[in-house]
């Protein structure tokens, strides 16, 4: 039976309805950088999932080619991910403080989104499925990148709903966080994130555990989670 991360680290994809702090190890992703509206049409971040997916298959289904990676194992392709952030000052991208996303100026988004990789790929194994996968699809994946990020301690909440609904769900984080004595560290640099190429920072992030094409948005399921220090 294929390897399945949402049902074997529940506490990592399954929270409960209500905030709860968690310590989430390093993990190792594919990733991609952009900006702009996600809901637009053919758009950017569309794109970006076809690329991600695109990689994370062709890792997937290396079992049946030539190909061996060592360790390898078979494996349900992690949820789709997401870091989210908007456009600072002085043309630099810096996280809103707290999480603080404005969902009336989607277009300002930026983001990284992100696919949970298998422990068995490494950087050269990413770099020959990402060969393999523009061989294939004659497309262009050089925007696709190996990355590590370690997020440490954090707040996290399934949240369901439609996406422009999570401020509530965020807040009721927020204040969870304060009475455990921490705080959202989401401005400024935070330790142990290895995306030191896209800013060296800690983001909002969001795990997506619904099909938004076949999921009604009253009943869309995503973690949200905000890394939080001690005060």
């Amino acid at each position: 039976m294929a390897f399945d991360y949402k049902k074997e680290y529940k506490e990592f994809y399954l929270p409960k309805r209500k905030a709860g702090l968690v310590t989430v190890p390093p993990m190792n992703f594919i990733a991609v950088r952009g900006k702009g509206d996600p809901n637009v049409e053919c758009g950017e971040y569309k794109a970006s999932i076809g690329l991600l997916y695109g990689v994370a298959f062709t890792i997937k289904m290396s079992k049946l080619g030539s190909h061996r990676m060592d360790g390898y194992f078979d494996f349900v392709v992690p949820p789709l991910e997401g870091l989210w952030w908007q456009e600072g000052g002085a043309g630099e991208s810096s996280p809103a403080c707290g999480g603080g996303l404005d969902y009336s100026r989607k277009e300002d988004f930026a983001w990284i989104s992100m696919i949970r990789l298998p422990e068995f790929v490494t950087e050269e194994e990413f770099l020959w499925a990402k060969a393999e996968a523009e061989a294939k699809k004659g497309m262009d994946f050089s925007g696709v990148q190996f990355v590590s990020y370690d997020e440490g301690l954090c707040v996290q909440c399934m949240h369901v709903g439609p996406y422009d609904d999570e401020p509530a769900t965020i807040a009721l984080m927020d204040a969870f966080a304060k009475e455990q004595g921490c705080a959202v560290d989401i401005c400024g640099d935070g330790p142990g994130n290895s995306l030191d190429s896209w800013g060296g920072r800690r983001y909002h992030h969001e795990i997506y555990l619904s099909d938004v094409r076949r999921c009604k948005p009253e009943n869309l399921k995503t973690v949200i989670r905000h890394p939080v220090r001690k005060v």
